[in-house]
């Protein structure tokens, strides 16, 4: 979300567009004003203690919306509200009514969505996030799987859904030289498989490692850069640590901590495959990352995924949860070089169609429009 939210405020600013983004300040140190770049400023907003889990955050959203709506005002307004996420949503619905304009929302994941999948998350989430829903003027979808947990789960009207596709920034994501990148990260000739993503149930890094465990090339290794998240991260990390020493896989797992984002390019030409087994996933910036740097998936036939991944064409889609089957896909990759290839050019090419700059001007047409016609109104 953190990359969206950036990436997607660059893009309208290069459009000409005036952004402020607003966050609740999370350390004591940060100035009240960051001027990212022509156009875009971040304004750290005073919310309760720097230091909140983000399970305590609901409790001060009145505090952040009292400081969001000052900085508006005191810039003279805004034209659109767009909030990320079901938090922001349920400030970007106040400020709303507070200020008589349209909101957008883009919740880049869905408490209802996760519940199905075995994700629970607390009932107040989902209500919040149906009244955000039922009052948003525009509720952005990454794709038609997020379109129809909108209408399926929240009963969302279709005339106010805009599927609204993220990019990925070719500057950066492109194909590279693989000998180069794994030089670069201190990695052998060994096949070598790529998890990126936190470290919780949802993402499933346990799958990704019994796969490894069944992978018929035993010097092949995991590569995981991420780290424990959510409740739940400390517990999921135990259980992958567990998993590794159960199958005796020690020295063929690789911990990597979170690195910055434009980094990620080097670790994606380094793999032979990138493992993507999610639960659920709205789009799946990952698989569309690793496509674009060149690399097969192989992951979860969930959500937004489908539409990244081509079966058999850019990698493969796993309909599900089995890590024996992610390991028959990944001996395919790994045992086929000339499968393995045309799969990666597949994937380079099909990544082409998405950029920042197309989402930018697909978001600024739905700006355009709502300018024109009266906020939706639900009497909050």
């Amino acid at each position: 979300m953190n990359v969206y939210v950036r990436e997607l405020a660059a893009s309208l600013a290069h459009r000409g567009v005036e952004v402020h983004v607003y966050v609740r300040r999370w350390h004591a140190e940060l100035p009240r004003v960051v001027d990212i770049e022509p156009g875009v400023r971040v304004v750290h907003i005073d919310a309760g203690p720097p230091s909140l889990e983000k399970e305590q955050l609901y409790d001060i959203v009145d505090d952040y919306i009292e400081g969001v709506v000052d900085d508006i005002e005191a810039i003279g307004g805004v034209d659109v509200l767009h909030a990320n996420y079901w938090l922001s949503g349920v400030a970007g619905h106040h400020i709303k009514h507070r200020l008589d304009r349209p909101l957008v929302t883009t919740f880049h994941t869905l408490a209802r969505v996760k519940a199905e999948t075995g994700d629970h998350e607390p009932e107040r989430r989902a209500r919040a996030e149906a009244e955000v829903i039922a009052c948003s003027d525009v509720v952005t979808a990454s794709g038609a799987a997020e379109q129809h947990w909108l209408e399926r789960l929240y009963d969302t009207d279709p005339d106010r859904i805009e599927i609204v596709t993220p990019g990925v920034k070719h500057a950066f994501f492109a194909p590279g030289d693989k000998a180069g990148a794994r030089s670069a990260i201190g990695f052998g000739a060994e096949p070598m498989m790529l998890f990126v993503g936190r470290i919780q149930p949802l993402k499933g890094v346990t799958v990704a490692v019994e796969a490894l465990a069944s992978v018929e090339n035993i010097t092949t290794c995991l590569v995981i850069v991420g780290g424990p998240s959510g409740l739940e991260g400390e517990q999921e990390m135990e259980r992958v640590r567990a998993l590794i020493e159960e199958h005796g896989l020690q020295g063929r797992v690789r911990f990597e901590p979170p690195v910055p984002h434009h980094l990620l390019s080097t670790w994606y030409r380094a793999a032979d495959v990138v493992i993507v087994p999610s639960r659920s996933e709205s789009f799946g910036l990952v698989a569309l990352e690793a496509g674009a740097c060149g690399t097969p998936v192989v992951a979860a036939a969930v959500g937004g995924l489908r539409t990244i991944v081509e079966h058999g064409r850019t990698g493969y889609l796993v309909e599900q949860r089995n890590p024996l089957i992610y390991a028959s896909y990944v001996d395919q990759l790994l045992g086929n070089a000339f499968v393995s290839g045309e799969m990666a050019f597949n994937a380079a090419e099909r990544a082409r169609y998405f950029s920042w700059t197309e989402t930018a001007k697909s978001l600024l047409e739905v700006y355009d429009v709502l300018a024109t016609r009266a906020v939706t109104d639900c009497h909050a």
